[in-house]
């Protein structure tokens, strides 16, 4: 990472830090949700289908949210996109911290879905039309593993919480803490500067910007990047909701050895971003994302399945983490790419975030599976079969690797 950012100009690296910081602010709040599962399961007396179903509403409204941000970003700009769809997660899951049910819950995380999509699409956009071709997936990928810091940020938090308070305080302090971060990123976000090819606003209709990625000369990469990104958050999805309930309720973890499984799996996913960003642009698109995916699955099954010790789990939990960042790192870069300027931002909302519409079945499947085989079965059931999509939709698509962007003026689109 350090040499091409040491090239790089000031405009890319404030770009690079902000996208970096709403990514983690993103993973951040939704990790939240993954880690308190145990004890909402109690404290509002939900079962595991429940919780299953709240991340899978989550996500559906995440996918609809993407692929509507996409849209604005083309038509109205990345930044004022991003700005409104921040601070609109960022106060939904706020007001998470004050729900008295299940009811309540699941529609205060819908409205925070769509705010969490809705920056993903706009700031892969962003990064992607600024950083230059020959670094676009190393910056990329760097920005992805901005999930592990959110991600890691949450287990600190969530072990430090309910290790010193109740659990029917602690899981909303959790929630509420989601607002705090939210002021420092839209403070950065201020500084960045519009690129100069979405500047003017698009002309045309909001439902016109939404079905372009529709268009006869660009449906093919819609429809296999839909079945890219359903298979990549499926992976993502079912292994990684329960993934802090199965190691406490199936291998019987404390809190504090849970935290510490998961801070192997987290370094690891920040290192397999940075990793895969890298062999991206070294070798391509579609072999470095069908060598991730294909390691997935192995890893996957294993790391379920086996009859692993602890300290066997341990040491496993690392390219578990390492592969499936594989993945998601190379979405934003490979995506960018396939579409033209002027639909760039619904295109990439689209796949992205179709990925989640499917997905979204993931962890309700994966809940409702557990009642009857375990955890431990549905998840490596539903992420191996999520990460096999991935791997036959990657070699349907184009290799992408340093594709320029055009430069048009979309007030004439």
């Amino acid at each position: 990472m350090s040499l091409w950012y040491a090239q790089s100009t000031p405009q890319e690296k404030r770009t690079f830090w902000a996208c970096f910081l709403g990514w983690a602010l993103d993973a951040f709040d939704v990790q939240m949700f993954a880690l308190a599962i145990p004890v909402l399961l109690t404290t509002l007396a939900m079962t595991k289908s429940e919780a299953g179903a709240i991340g899978s509403v989550t996500l559906f409204a995440g996918a609809f949210g993407g692929w509507l941000g996409g849209a604005l970003a083309d038509r109205f700009g990345r930044l004022k996109a991003l700005q409104i769809t921040i601070l609109w997660f960022a106060l939904a899951s706020f007001a998470s911290a004050f729900a008295q049910n299940f009811t309540q819950l699941i529609v205060l995380k819908a409205i925070q879905g769509v705010g969490f999509g809705g920056e993903w699409a706009a700031g892969a956009v962003l990064m992607a039309e600024v950083i230059r071709p020959e670094n676009r997936g190393k910056a990329l990928g760097a920005v992805q593993s901005a999930w592990a810091v959110g991600w890691g940020s949450a287990v600190v938090l969530g072990t430090i919480v309910f290790a010193t308070l109740p659990n029917d305080i602690g899981w909303r302090v959790m929630f509420a803490a989601g607002l705090l971060p939210a002021l420092l990123v839209l403070y950065i976000r201020r500084n960045l500067e519009e690129p100069a090819r979405i500047g003017a606003k698009q002309a045309g209709s909001l439902v016109g910007s939404l079905s372009q990625v529709f268009r006869r000369d660009v449906l093919r990469s819609t429809l296999i990047g839909g079945l890219f990104g359903a298979g990549a958050h499926g992976g993502y999805a079912a292994l990684t909701t329960f993934l802090p309930t199965f190691l406490r309720e199936e291998r019987h973890l404390s809190i504090i050895g849970a935290g510490g499984y998961l801070a192997v799996i987290i370094i690891a996913f920040f290192c397999g971003c940075v990793a895969s960003g890298i062999l991206s642009d070294r070798v391509g698109r579609r072999a470095n994302v069908a060598v991730f995916a294909a390691a997935c699955i192995v890893t996957v099954i294993i790391y379920i399945f086996a009859p692993l010790d602890n300290h066997m789990m341990l040491a496993l939990g690392f390219p578990l983490g390492f592969f499936s960042a594989g993945i998601p790192a190379s979405m934003a870069a490979l995506f960018s790419e396939l579409y033209p300027d002027g639909m760039r931002g619904s295109g990439v909302g689209f796949c992205y975030n179709f990925g989640r519409v499917v997905s979204s079945a993931f962890p309700f499947a994966v809940g409702a599976m557990a009642s009857h085989w375990g955890l431990g079965v549905a998840i490596g059931v539903y992420a191996t079969l999520a990460y096999s999509l991935v791997l036959i939709a990657v070699l349907m698509l184009p290799e992408t690797r340093g594709k320029r962007f055009e430069v048009t003026n979309v007030a004439n689109i």
